[in-house]
């Protein structure tokens, strides 16, 4: 069982077979009367409209992370196209994106119900090409202010949102059952477009033997897929006028203690997954500078995107591993490996041997994605187990626990998307007290140490209230 279907366990039972009326389509692809839990519907026509329905947002999701994560790799090209910010600037650069990103995530989660999936989708990715073409002008002129490159960078932010209301999406098309396989492959397309923008950008605006820097094609080169992905999500998707918002399950899933608890984890896991994701092309280039020359492009600086992609695809071993050893385990364990690979590299930089400072980070990432992937898995089963202890009472009184499950998965993925912005900003308060990552490293084990400790006494320890989860 996949992290999302244990999520999808908690619906409410099905509906008979052949209950549903057939469907109505209206004009702007509106689709009434959809009810996925209906057999007869679902292999008829259901199946095959929500496929189409999910390559279209695996696209626009793919973008939208791409975009989300230009300035990570940008940033390091900056010296050499003749602009003189300081090391402060480039880290607000990086993170800024996440801060907007994670934030525009919670309102995001309402946008599909408010103006349908398939309309939200192609205004999500139109909005792309905001970032996307005004990241090509700002440096395309070293002169450019400061202040004016920080709020394009902000503007990237739009990506991050594009997570919450696909995933929102895709929900409403699925049946219980076949949620975690449709919710999975939509959370790795979109994740996998984080590597992608670190390794098409160092080939893109580096170009001849001369290697003539070209940075404003790290924006433009991604125009023309938008503009595809827009029109192919204006089409092809379908607006759903079953998708209801749930305010209601929000609110309760807010006043539920252990959301917070696990949105802290959920920073620990994902949230460092998308912060060293931001941050890896500059501590390769401060790093290893001598290694991670502009001309070519940088051999070192090329292998950035490695880390991105070895975290992506760690997050659904993390969820598989979670199934059949319990989410709280696996999850220590990630933030046992993550402690100790910081502790690592701290110890390990002054040998200045780049491949093991690689190796390490693509430890880092794995132990990171597969701790996103326990972690998500978890939350299901602490919302289950809450509402059968609190009584059916509670169920009556306010919402259901599938409401405030899901509820909860949305808010927790917007509060760990904090990660992004936190990770970088602790790097540049140590590189601006002491010039070096050595106070920021430390205190990541620290973090990922008192992590640990919530995970077992909450979740893993015999005595805890919930069990093993």
């Amino acid at each position: 069982m996949s992290i999302d279907e244990a999520a999808s366990n908690l619906a409410l039972a099905p509906a008979p077979a052949g209950t549903a009326p057939p469907l109505n389509h209206r004009p702007g692809r509106w689709i009434d009367n959809w009810d996925a839990e209906d057999p007869t519907q679902w292999n008829s026509v259901g199946k095959s409209i929500a496929k189409r329905n999910l390559q279209w947002s695996i696209a626009c999701e793919f973008l939208g992370f791409v975009v989300w994560q230009l300035w990570s790799i940008v940033v390091v090209y900056l010296p050499a196209a003749g602009f003189t910010f300081t090391t402060s600037q480039i880290f607000w650069l990086i993170s800024m994106p996440s801060l907007v990103g994670a934030t525009l995530r919670i309102p995001y989660t309402f946008m599909v119900p408010r103006f349908g999936g398939r309309n939200w989708t192609i205004i999500s990715a139109l909005l792309l090409l905001i970032p996307s073409i005004g990241l090509a002008l700002c440096v395309s002129n070293p002169e450019t202010p400061f202040g004016v490159m920080l709020a394009v960078a902000a503007l990237a932010g739009f990506g991050g949102g594009n997570f919450a209301s696909s995933m929102a999406n895709i929900t409403f098309f699925y049946p219980a059952r076949e949620k975690g396989w449709a919710l999975g492959l939509n959370a790795a397309g979109g994740n996998l477009g984080a590597a992608v923008a670190q390794l098409v950008v160092p080939i893109a605006v580096v170009l001849g033997a001369a290697a003539t820097l070209n940075l404003p094609l790290a924006g433009l080169v991604w125009v023309p897929l938008i503009l595809v992905a827009a029109f192919g999500a204006w089409k092809y998707m379908d607006n759903l006028s079953s998708a209801k918002s749930d305010l209601a399950g929000s609110l309760a899933a807010v006043r539920e203690p252990h959301l917070w608890i696990m949105a802290f984890l959920y920073i620990g896991t994902f949230g460092s997954f998308i912060g060293f994701a931001g941050v890896f092309p500059k501590l390769i280039v401060d790093s290893f500078p001598a290694f991670s020359t502009i001309s070519m492009g940088g051999v070192t600086l090329g292998l950035a995107f490695l880390g991105p992609l070895v975290g992506s695809l760690a997050r659904p071993f993390g969820g598989r591993l979670a199934d059949r050893f319990g989410g709280a385990l696996i999850t220590v364990g990630a933030f046992a490996v993550m402690a100790a690979i910081a502790l690592s590299v701290v110890w390990t930089l002054p040998l200045s041997n780049f491949w093991l400072f690689l190796g390490l980070f693509l430890v880092l990432f794995a132990a990171a994605g597969a701790g996103n992937g326990a972690t998500y898995r978890m939350i299901p089963i602490i919302f289950a187990r809450r509402g059968a202890a609190a009584g059916s009472g509670e169920v009556r009184e306010s919402v259901s626990t599938a409401r405030k499950s899901a509820a909860a998965l949305g808010l927790i993925s917007a509060v760990g998307a904090y990660g992004g912005f936190l990770i970088p900003q602790v790097l540049n308060a140590s590189k601006g007290a002491s010039g070096s990552y050595d106070g920021a490293f430390y205190g990541f084990v620290a973090g990922y140490v008192l992590m640990l400790a919530v995970t077992w006494f909450f979740y893993l320890r015999r005595s805890s209230t919930l069990g093993k989860v």
